[in-house]
C-alpha cells in the first residue's frame, strides 16, 4: 500500500479526501492540519526510516501555506509526489506550484475518480524516474558532473525537478540500447508538459526526401504523391515533447530547418506560404560522435550548441557491471507481471554467466535475455538452461559439454577402481562421480561449480554405492535443470525412459526441484 499524507486546515475536506482514498484499498492515509504539522510528520517518518509516497496539499493554510510547504518538502525529499488542491485557483499560483515541484494542481471540489486517476498518473511518472536511475545517467550542469551512479536517487529526482521548471532542449548521449528514450519519457512525464503528447521520431529511419514533410507536414499537391494535406510531428506534438532519436543522422538541410524552429518557434509546412507557431519542447538523442562530425561539417555547430543545453550521458552496460543485479531484479519484476509468473531471480551460476558477458546491446539486450529466460523457465529461478545459447557460447559455457565432463569423470573413476568389467558397468545406469569433484565452467575470472555431493561413507558394497551415485546424479541433474524432465534427459545424456524409470525407482519427485536453487 502507498503511504499518503493529506494536508488541509479544513477537517471536513481532509476526511472527504481520506475516505475517497481508503475506499480504493490502495492507500494508507494520515492527516496533517497545516503545513507546519505536515513537515513535523514528514521529518518524523524520515527519521523512522519510512516515508510518505504521496502528499495531497492544500494551498491556503495558516502558519505555513501550501506553496511554502511544497518547497520545504522538496528540500527534505524531492522524490515525494505532491498534489496541490485549492478552492481559489489562479493560473499564476498553479504555474508556480508546478515549477516548484508539484506534480499537478487541482481546483476543489474534486471527485474521488478524478483524484485517484491523477494519483495513478503521478505514480507512473514517478516510476519512470526510478527506472531512469538504473540507466546510471550522468547529468552535466555548468560543466560539473552531478550524477554518477544508480545509488544517487535523490540527485536524479533533483535533476528531473530542475528540468521540469525549464523549457530548454536536452541532449541525451549514449550507445544503442542504453535507455535514451526512457530518459526522455521520464523528463516529459515529470515536466509541466506531462499532459501533452510525447512524440518520438527516429531520424535514421526517415528517407531524406520525406524528412521535411514528416516533421513539418505538407499541403495537398505540394509534391508527387501528396494526395491530401498532412500535419507533421511538430504540429502533432504541440504543447508536448518531440523526441528526436538518432539526431546525428539528420540530413544537413533539415538541421538548418530544425535550428530555425528552435530559434524562432515557427515552421512552414511543405508547399505552404503560412507559418505555424511551434509550442514543442525538443529532447534529442544520439549515439554518434557529434564533436567529430562537426569538425568535418556533417553536423552543424550552431545546432549542437542549441541542443546541448542540458547534456545527459548514459554509460554502456559493460562499464557498469555492478548495476547488473539491480537491472535484472527490475526486469524480473516486470516480466513476472507480464507473464503472470513468480520467478524469484536468477541462480548463482546464471548470474555468473550474465556478469561475464560483454552486453554489446546494453540494457535493451539484457531485457530481451531476461524475457527469453522467462519464456523457457518452468521453475521459480532462472537457471543456465533458460539462458540463450549465444550468451552461454560467448562466455565459453556449453551445457551439453558440461554433462559430458561429468560422464568423462565417471569413466575415469571407473577405470581407476579396476573392479568393474565392461559388462558390469552399464553406461546407461552406472554414473559414478567423485564427491569432491567440481566442474569449472566459467573461464579464467570466475567459475560455476557443480558439486555432485555423492556420499562416500558406508559399507564397501558396489551395488549399494552405485545406486547411491546414480540417485545423487539424477537429483543434481534435476536441480540444475529445475525439475524439467526433457531438459534433464537431453543435457545429462540419459534416455528419457531410463530417467523416468530411475526417478520412480528412487522415489524422486522431479517437481520438488523446480523450487530448488543451485
Amino acid at each position: 500500500m502507498l503511504n499518503v499524507l493529506v494536508v488541509d486546515d479544513d477537517q471536513a475536506q481532509r476526511l472527504s479526501v481520506r475516505s475517497a482514498l481508503e475506499s480504493s484499498k490502495k492507500f494508507k492515509v494520515e492527516e496533517a492540519f497545516d503545513g507546519t504539522n505536515a513537515l513535523e510528520k514528514i521529518n518524523a517518518t524520515t527519521t523512522a526510516g519510512r516515508q510518505y509516497d504521496i502528499i495531497i496539499l492544500d494551498v491556503d493554510m495558516p502558519r505555513l501555506n501550501g506553496l511554502e510547504t511544497l518547497k520545504k518538502i522538496k528540500e527534505i525529499d524531492p522524490g515525494i509526489i505532491v498534489l496541490m488542491l485549492t478552492a481559489h485557483a489562479t493560473v499564476e499560483v498553479a504555474v508556480q506550484a508546478v515549477r516548484d515541484g508539484a506534480y499537478n494542481f487541482l481546483s476543489k471540489p474534486i471527485t474521488s475518480e478524478e483524484l485517484i486517476d491523477l494519483i495513478d498518473k503521478a505514480i507512473t511518472a514517478h516510476t519512470l524516474i526510478s527506472t531512469l536511475a538504473v540507466s546510471s545517467p550522468v547529468f552535466v550542469d555548468e560543466g560539473r558532473k552531478i550524477i554518477g551512479n544508480t545509488s544517487q536517487m535523490q540527485k536524479v529526482f533533483n535533476v528531473i525537478h530542475k528540468l521540469a521548471k525549464v523549457e530548454t532542449p536536452v541532449l541525451i548521449r549514449g550507445a544503442s540500447g542504453t535507455g535514451k528514450e526512457l530518459v526522455a519519457k521520464a523528463i516529459h512525464f515529470n515536466s509541466s508538459r506531462k499532459d501533452g503528447k510525447f512524440v518520438a521520431i527516429n531520424c535514421s529511419a526517415i528517407p531524406e526526401n520525406l524528412f521535411e514533410s514528416e516533421l513539418f507536414g505538407h499541403e495537398k499537391g505540394s509534391f508527387t504523391g501528396a494526395s491530401e494535406r498532412k500535419i507533421g510531428k511538430f504540429q502533432y506534438a504541440d504543447g508536448g515533447t518531440l523526441f528526436l532519436d538518432e539526431v546525428g543522422d539528420m540530413p544537413q538541410l533539415m538541421q538548418v530547418k530544425i535550428l530555425r524552429v528552435l530559434q524562432e518557434k515557427m515552421f512552414t509546412p511543405v508547399g505552404s506560404n503560412r507559418e505555424i507557431s511551434s509550442n514543442v519542447r525538443i529532447i534529442a538523442a544520439t549515439n554518434r560522435p557529434l564533436e567529430e562530425m562537426m569538425k568535418d561539417g556533417r553536423f552543424r555547430e550552431d545546432l549542437f550548441y542549441r541542443l546541448n543545453v542540458v547534456p545527459i550521458y548514459l554509460p554502456q552496460l559493460a562499464d557498469r557491471k555492478d548495476d547488473l543485479e539491480v537491472l535484472i531484479n527490475i526486469f524480473v519484476k516486470k516480466f513476472n507481471t507480464v507473464h503472470n509468473k513468480k520467478i524469484a531471480g536468477v541462480s548463482k551460476d546464471a548470474l555468473t554467466v550474465l556478469k561475464k558477458y560483454g552486453w554489446p546491446g546494453n540494457i535493451r539486450e539484457l531485457e530481451n535475455v531476461i524475457e527469453h529466460a522467462f519464456v523457457l523457465e518452468s521453475g521459480n529461478t532462472i537457471g543456465l538452461g533458460s539462458l540463450p545459447e549465444g550468451i552461454l557460447e560467448a562466455v565459453g559455457v556449453n551445457l551439453v559439454e558440461t554433462m559430458e565432463q561429468i560422464q568423462s569423470q565417471s569413466e575415469s573413476l571407473k577405470s581407476s577402481a579396476q573392479v568393474l568389467s565392461d559388462e558390469e558397468f552399464d553406461s546407461e545406469n552406472g554414473l559414478d562421480v567423485d564427491s569432491d569433484s567440481d566442474l569449472d565452467l566459467g573461464g579464467d575470472d570466475e567459475s560455476i561449480e557443480i558439486n555432485m555431493g555423492v556420499a562416500t561413507s558406508g559399507a564397501l558394497d558396489f551395488n549399494a554405492q552405485k545406486e547411491e551415485f546414480e540417485k545423487q546424479f539424477i537429483i543434481k541433474a534435476l536441480k540444475t535443470f529445475k525439475g524439467r524432465i526433457n531438459q534433464t534427459a537431453l543435457h545429462a545424456n540419459i534416455p528419457k525412459k531410463t530417467l523416468l524409470r530411475k526417478i520412480e525407482k528412487y522415489g524422486i519427485v522431479a517437481k520438488e526441484y523446480a523450487e530448488t536453487k543451485n
